[in-house]
């Protein structure tokens, strides 16, 4: 099984996160050229979280 070859170039990313790049360290601690708090805060904008969405309100039990 031949082995998967890597993409050249930069990925298509949202307009506020032009320039955002990840890496991990040997360490296995990540490290990014963005604070978390601003990556936490386009997030919050622009996704959905799936588990508050899918629960019932459902106060009187």
């Amino acid at each position: 099984m031949p082995k998967k070859m890597k993409k050249e170039g930069n990925p298509d990313v949202h307009d506020e996160l032009k320039g955002f790049d990840i890496k991990i360290s040997p360490f296995g601690e990540l490290e990014s050229n963005l604070n978390i708090d601003s990556i936490n805060d386009f997030l919050n904008e622009n996704v959905e979280d799936k588990k508050l969405v899918s629960q019932p309100d459902s106060e009187e039990e």
